[in-house]
């Protein structure tokens, strides 16, 4: 391995996209560099702000729970939460769980573990044998009802996710080939609304890759399992092609990112935030006289 392009010690990573050798210190400093940007830019972190992490257990929600503590822990002005949703899926999320509570007690940081049976009624594993749905639909559906409700009955203002640069240029390549465009606009909230926690997503300026090396620098305990329902032909499929075009070219993930982000006014003008209504079977937000939540729960016989 080279020498560090900062200091000349001891490279450990090659970041293709600057064409920069970086040893363990400048290459922490550099990422915790882009989350800061992010955060800064994007307004993410505000006085008297109570900010809930959902904390998966998995290696980008971990990291995502050390990185806040690290860089803004010593505010007074700012506190945090974390908050696990237990889907019920056997085999895979107990693991998870145990790590998010390892972390959590480590960092000092509440925590507040929910689980589908409490909440809903019945876990995702079951939910797959009884309904019609994909696993995802439900976990999806149920995981984004509970982390708001949980975030907002906890006095939370944000809630901060573990979506990366990964993460986000391939939703925004899937929702543009599928015409989603409505969809593709409402990746950045315009505006706060009631009952609706704004979410926030501080790692959406560095790679999966580099979050996973945080972790390996950081000591920083990581499950590397994937969830036995993660399947997503059209999705793969864009991650593939992003993954072999960013081999080839390297930044060009930041280049999909940056044009997301001049084309927003265009969105925000052409699709503007709808008004919510309060779902009127759990008074939860919703675009829709019921909310999907509340939908998915009456097809399983939950309501």
């Amino acid at each position: 391995m080279k020498s560090c392009s900062v200091c000349g010690r001891k490279a450990i990573y090659f970041q293709r996209h600057s064409n920069r050798h970086l040893c363990r210190k400048h290459f922490i400093y550099d990422f915790e560099r882009r989350v800061k940007y992010a955060v800064k830019r994007y307004n993410m972190i505000e006085k008297d702000d109570r900010i809930a992490i959902a904390l998966s257990g998995g290696k980008d929600s971990v990291a995502l729970a050390f990185a806040l503590k690290k860089l803004y822990g010593k505010r007074r002005d700012v506190d945090f939460l974390a908050i696990t949703i237990d889907e019920g899926i056997a085999g895979y999320r107990p693991p998870t769980v145990k790590i998010a509570k390892k972390i959590t007690s480590e960092l000092e940081m509440e925590h507040i573990i929910v689980s589908f049976r409490e909440e809903i009624g019945m876990e995702l594993d079951e939910m797959v044998k009884k309904g019609d749905k994909k696993p995802c639909t439900y976990c999806g559906v149920f995981r984004k009802y509970l982390l708001n409700r949980t975030a907002r009955e906890n006095d939370a203002t944000k809630l901060a996710t573990g979506h990366n640069l990964d993460d986000e240029t391939q939703t925004i390549l899937l929702n543009f080939v599928q015409a989603d465009i409505e969809r593709l606009a409402r990746l950045v909230p315009q505006r706060v609304q009631e009952n609706l926690v704004l979410r926030i997503k501080p790692f959406r300026e560095v790679y999966e890759k580099e979050v996973l090396l945080y972790c390996i620098l950081n000591d920083i305990e990581v499950e590397m399992g994937e969830c036995p329902y993660a399947h997503f032909p059209v999705r793969a499929a864009i991650r593939d092609f992003l993954y072999e075009f960013e081999n080839k070219y390297p930044g060009r993930k930041y280049s999909i990112m940056r044009s997301f982000e001049a084309l927003m006014d265009c969105f925000k003008t052409n699709f503007p935030q709808k008004e919510l209504n309060k779902c009127r079977i759990c008074g939860e937000p919703t675009p829709k006289d019921v909310c999907q939540a509340c939908v998915l729960r009456m097809e399983l016989g939950l309501i």
